[in-house]
């Protein structure tokens, strides 16, 4: 009897054991599997685009390019109070004695109106970077080469306003030694800036040009001027005003940082210069450059029969680009925040 006794209360034990593990897991939450929560992304509101000022002074086919790639330097080169400020215009005008024309005129006409002469590194630094110069501009070439006596014209300017010169010299073998004496000189003078015009006279060069016209005239001048003139061209002033895809190549893989045409088509601004995709009907010897797609290295002068009459235009266009800046402002100032403020911080007071 007991041990029957023992049998029921062990099955009623083992029967209570199973009811109360089933009671457990029906009053329990069914177990899940966790999951990742989903991360809301931030939305970003793009800010406005940046216009580009427009003049109405330049020729239908001739419009302003920038080659700043980022857009946030830009505006904080723009607007840096220490910088050119914005509407700051560069005339590049060239002599090449082609022509009759009134230099003295000339002269007296762009410090009447307000401009001061830079030289080449001053203009690269504006040019780049909006480094700080007059807010009227002139960069004065005289092209090929010349003795003290002839450039003395330009000396009378350098000793009364303070005006350097930019002397396009052609490196030629042929230059007599009395010749290189003197324009290493006035170099060291200060205030003739040689820059190069290529080798071998009357040289133009085109993308027709084989790479050995093309490295003889940029390198072989680029070596000349390391050895008489101590220093490397910043500039090429192109022989002829021809220029192609390749010699631009060419020319900044031997670290020429300018080129200037003989396309009179506007003057310049920081991040602004305008070029031609097409030949124009009315200028048809007017290259077109904007397929190069290297606006520092295509840039536009004046000739010297051209510069009475481009240089009210060219004041004017400087005082709309100022005031097309100062319309801009908050647009601008509203683009930086939203979109360079992140990467940049905060942008200099303007």
């Amino acid at each position: 009897m007991k041990t029957q006794t023992g049998v029921y209360r062990h099955i009623l034990y083992r029967f209570a054991s199973v009811f109360v593990l089933i009671f457990i897991l029906f009053s329990c939450k069914p177990f899940t599997t966790a999951t990742p929560e989903t991360v809301a992304q931030p939305t970003v509101t793009p800010g406005p685009s940046l216009g580009i000022f427009q003049s109405r002074r330049l020729k239908p086919l001739d419009t302003p390019r920038t080659y700043i790639q980022d857009s946030c330097i830009y505006l904080i080169n723009r607007w840096n109070r220490l910088n050119a400020a914005p509407g700051t215009v560069v005339m590049i005008v060239s002599f090449n004695d082609d022509l009759l024309y009134d230099f003295t005129q000339i002269m007296i006409q762009l410090h009447d109106q307000g401009f001061k002469a830079i030289d080449t590194p001053q203009f690269l630094t504006f040019m780049e970077r909006n480094g700080r110069i007059p807010p009227r501009s002139v960069l004065i070439i005289q092209e090929n080469n010349h003795s003290a006596d002839e450039m003395r014209k330009f000396r009378e300017y350098r000793d009364v306003w303070g005006w350097p010169v930019v002397n396009g010299w052609v490196s030629s073998p042929s230059t007599p030694d009395t010749m290189w004496r003197e324009n290493v000189e006035m170099e060291m003078e200060g205030w003739v800036d040689h820059q190069s015009q290529g080798l071998i006279p009357g040289t133009v060069l085109s993308d027709d040009s084989s790479k050995t016209v093309i490295s003889r005239e940029l390198k072989g001048s680029m070596d000349a001027f390391a050895e008489h003139y101590a220093k490397n061209p910043l500039a090429i002033i192109w022989p002829g005003g021809g220029f192609g895809m390749r010699p631009v190549e060419a020319a900044r893989q031997l670290g020429y940082q300018l080129g200037f045409t003989s396309n009179s088509r506007g003057p310049v601004m920081y991040n602004w210069v305008p070029l031609a995709d097409e030949v124009d009907p009315d200028r048809p010897t007017y290259r077109p450059e904007g397929y190069i797609q290297d606006p520092l290295m295509t840039l536009p002068r004046y000739s010297q029969d051209q510069i009475l009459e481009a240089i009210d235009k060219v004041r004017l266009t400087g005082n709309e680009a100022a005031e097309f800046a100062r319309k801009n402002m908050v647009a601008e100032f509203e683009y930086y925040e939203a979109v360079c403020e992140p990467i940049y911080g905060p942008m200099p007071t303007p």
